[in-house]
């Protein structure tokens, strides 16, 4: 850990040196030096404030095994500070590579001998100007994102189509949640906007795909009242995610552990949940039937416990399946291969990073470098994935650009 923050440390005091050049040029014609001493004073004072409380928030995360108020805000800050100054000194690094350039051909077209004129050209306010403006488009969207954002509960629609969807299924209804982890959320009132929401959907069920606390079971039981509120004519699912199982957290003893989940569990059967153990339920409709399994956490790199095999015993080849499996990445290396024939999964985890970009034009999130499907639909070898984009937060305490998530799957049979 201590070498994890003096990189850091390092990184980012190269970084906010640089970014310096830019303050330095845009402060360089103001009248009063006073004033211009103040703000380069502040400027480093920030700086080193700042990283003085990330190094300290980092040692009680460590030390106490526990997220604090504030942890949560210093690593906000940090994030927030980090992104604004990388756009400021992107800008600042684009003039600079120009100015090389000239410098280049002032050098080669030079009379030999002569000495008398500067290579490298000046900095212009200019930009200095553009990259303050620059920069400020970050900072204004993780402010959002830590104080709005994070509860900018956002409904995602999802027709998806089978061949062989029994025909009494045909328009039927999953509202699906995922990655509540209950440990993170700081405002009642805002998760029960996000609650009414999902009631509002009045879909024919509902499931929620894992990680519903951070770490300890007694995170979710302040709001058990208010997840408890959704209910659907075909009933409630639930599976575990790789958070679920403690493993984040060190406890006294393996006692502990084991009691930890227990109590989850139970606080699952609480919320009127059915958890799914490596197992599945038959949902009956019009006389026809489609075939809800789940499985424990698996994941690549993560927590491999899921038995696919298992669940799947019992359950006939030609029926109709969805899957609830928490890592998309189960289905990535797994389940699109597996024998048998599953028609749909639904995964969470990923959580967009919680910060990204999605516009009909550019999506965009640092997670598609881990995950080759993070958000959305995916369709391979005549199997789909739908993965959520979570409904809270953890590790940064906001979303920015990638919005917790309300999705509404809808059952359509293809037309002949």
């Amino acid at each position: 850990m201590r070498n994890l923050i003096i990189i850091m440390g390092i990184i980012s005091l190269f970084m906010h040196w640089y970014a310096f050049q830019g303050i330095k040029k845009l402060t360089a014609k103001w009248q009063s030096s006073t004033l211009r001493q103040a703000v380069h004073g502040g400027y480093w004072a920030l700086f080193f404030v700042l990283m003085g409380s990330f190094a300290y928030a980092f040692y009680l995360r460590f030390s106490t095994d526990h997220a604090t108020a504030f942890t949560q805000w210093t690593i906000n800050a940090f994030l927030t500070y980090f992104v604004t100054i990388l756009i400021f000194i992107l800008v600042l690094f684009l003039e600079d590579m120009y100015r090389v350039v000239a410098a280049a051909f002032r050098l080669v077209r030079r009379p030999r001998g002569q000495r008398t004129e500067k290579l490298l050209p000046e900095r212009r306010r200019f930009m200095s100007q553009l990259a303050l403006v620059m920069a400020g488009i970050p900072f204004a969207s993780f402010l959002y994102g830590v104080t709005k954002g994070k509860y900018d509960f956002t409904v995602h629609r999802q027709v998806v189509y089978f061949d062989d969807l029994p025909e009494a299924f045909d328009g039927f209804t999953i509202t699906q949640i995922s990655d509540v982890h209950s440990g993170s959320f700081d405002n009642a009132e805002a998760v029960q906007r996000g609650i009414d929401l999902v009631k509002a959907q009045k879909s024919d069920m509902f499931v929620f795909t894992g990680d519903l606390v951070n770490d300890l079971a007694p995170e979710i039981v302040p709001y058990i009242d208010l997840f408890k509120q959704i209910k659907a004519p075909y009933g409630q699912f639930s599976i575990l995610g790789n958070h679920d199982y403690g493993m984040y957290h060190q406890w006294p003893s393996e006692a502990a552990h084991e009691q930890n989940m227990v109590r989850l569990k139970q606080h699952h059967a609480e919320l009127d949940y059915r958890l799914l153990l490596d197992e599945h339920v038959t949902i009956e409709k019009g006389g026809e039937k489609l075939t809800l399994v789940g499985v424990e956490n698996w994941g690549k790199g993560f927590i491999q416990k899921g038995d696919l095999d298992k669940a799947l015993t019992g359950v006939d080849e030609k029926a109709f399946k969805i899957l609830l499996s928490h890592d998309p990445s189960h289905w990535e290396e797994i389940v699109k291969h597996h024998p048998t024939h599953i028609h749909l999964t639904l995964s969470g985890h990923t959580h967009g990073m919680q910060v990204g970009v999605e516009t009909p034009l550019v999506r965009w999130s640092p997670v598609q470098y881990i995950y080759k499907h993070w958000a959305g639909l995916a369709e391979e070898n005549n199997r789909q994935l739908y993965v959520n984009r979570g409904f809270g937060f953890i590790g940064f305490s906001g979303r920015v650009g990638i919005w917790p998530e309300v999705t509404v799957l809808e059952l359509r049979r293809k037309s002949a």
